[in-house]
């Protein structure tokens, strides 16, 4: 399809560059341009990306992906500021534009289908399964900031990596840039389609760093409240201090997408952790310090009355592996924490529970596909499976230099490097056939500064 000339003037605003498996977009102007030019220019991922979850969405849940966008439609349109319905009809056109006829309730329905499928869906389940599940199954992310005597200079350490099944995480390979009329400019990863990060990793141009990772077994979900991808957008383009961004993103919390958040501020090199739960939430600050996330819930009120499985004593599983693992290793490394250490945190591989190097789920860096999981005896614990494809599929740091400079590190497949190949995969692993053609191989790749 071919552009009119205003589109075109659009488009002409944004940059594309691919590095090293990352898609490295730049996006600016009005809303609905901002849009557009994400959906333009990101169109053949994004169709591929509906291609994987339609298929996907029913093998793992029995439900359709229609389904969920029809729910996100009827519990989230009215509660979306105009600015993003204005941003999100401007990706439908980019799409459509781009060749794959896309409408602005599907964007709304893409965007909510992590925390549909994971939060809502187990509040409603029982009307329509037998089994209906207990809570989010899923674990998401290793991350921690640092500062002060934590770090090499004294100024603060931001660092994360994504853990998902590999079918949904080989699309979390968008490092975007957006320029705003409005607040301040952000760089984050991201997904086609996506006007949050989702994986949470942001810099903002008022000098703030951002992430998270996910409550394990949370459960609880608000259908009045506001959609956590509009409150963690909001407050990353908004906020001027790690308070203001703390008020924004838990105003309306609806309990989507649980998290214990990691922020930082260069401009006074304070850090914070902010466990939000929908009834309980916790927020502990410092200047000297370092503070991580590794699913299971710090804070005892949100874990024991609002998550169920969480793993938080058992290195067993992997969230009380890694707990287990980060409990021994940050003091260790506390002093020399920097951009190089912090990949080198989120590559490693000791396992807690073997007490050796061991690529398995308990790993910091998860490698989830070459664990035969002897040891997790817990059927309702995150992912035990004998070899699930799922696990590290990305890592990212900032140091307070980086943030000031408006820049971050990425790497794209493992936190370590190592490579995933599907077809091997699946040869060793038959048991998984039925992703074959949906499930992508993902080559090792270097770390990439955006700058």
């Amino acid at each position: 399809m071919e552009l009119t000339s205003e589109q075109q003037q659009i488009v002409d605003k944004a940059t594309l560059t691919k590095t090293n498996g990352w898609q490295y977009l730049t996006v600016e102007g009005s809303p609905y341009e901002i849009g557009f030019e994400h959906g333009y220019l990101l169109t053949d991922e994004f169709k591929d990306a509906i291609r994987v979850y339609t298929h996907m969405t029913l093998e793992t849940m029995g439900m359709d992906y229609s389904f969920f966008v029809e729910q996100a439609v009827k519990l989230h349109k009215s509660k979306i500021p105009d600015e993003y319905i204005e941003e999100m009809q401007g990706m439908a056109d980019g799409f459509t534009a781009g060749g794959f006829e896309t409408s602005l309730d599907d964007v709304i329905g893409w965007n909510a289908w992590m925390e549909l499928t994971g939060y809502w869906w187990p509040q409603v389940a029982a009307e329509y399964s037998n089994n209906p599940p207990a809570g989010p199954k899923g674990s998401h992310c290793t991350g921690f900031v640092a500062t002060g005597s934590a770090t090499v200079d004294g100024r603060p350490v931001i660092a994360h990596e994504s853990f998902d099944d590999f079918w949904s995480g080989q699309y979390f390979n968008i490092c975007e840039v957006i320029k705003p009329a409005k607040g301040f400019a952000i760089k984050m990863q991201t997904i086609p389609g996506y006007i949050s990060s989702m994986t949470d990793f942001y810099v903002t141009a008022a000098g703030l760093g951002i992430t998270e990772t996910t409550l394990a077994g949370f459960v609880g979900y608000d259908v009045d409240g506001i959609p956590e991808y509009v409150r963690s957008r909001q407050a990353s383009q908004y906020a001027k201090t790690i308070d203001e961004w703390i008020k924004i993103e838990n105003t309306g919390n609806n309990g989507g997408y649980a998290n214990i958040w990691m922020l930082v501020d260069a401009n006074t090199n304070e850090i914070a952790r902010y466990e939000e739960g929908l009834k309980h939430q916790e927020l502990l600050r410092t200047k000297d310090g370092y503070f991580y996330g590794c699913n299971a819930a710090h804070n005892p009120r949100i874990r024991n009355l609002e998550c169920v499985d969480n793993g938080y004593n058992d290195p067993r599983q992997q969230t009380g592996g890694r707990r287990t693992r980060l409990e021994k290793l940050m003091p260790e490394v506390s002093g020399k924490i920097d951009d190089d250490m912090a990949k080198k945190i989120l590559a490693d591989k000791f396992d807690p529970y073997l007490g050796y190097e061991c690529a398995s789920s308990r790993d910091i860096c998860a490698h989830y596909d070459c664990d035969p999981m002897y040891y997790a005896d817990d059927p309702h614990g995150v992912w035990n499976v004998p070899f699930f494809p799922g696990g590290s599929c990305d890592g990212k740091c900032a140091s307070a230099d980086d943030i000031e400079n408006f820049r971050m590190w990425g790497i794209f497949g493992r936190a370590d490097g190592e490579p995933f190949d599907a077809d091997a995969f699946l040869e060793q692993h038959p048991q998984w056939n039925w992703q074959k053609g949906y499930l992508k191989s993902r080559p090792s790749q270097p770390w990439t500064l955006f700058d």
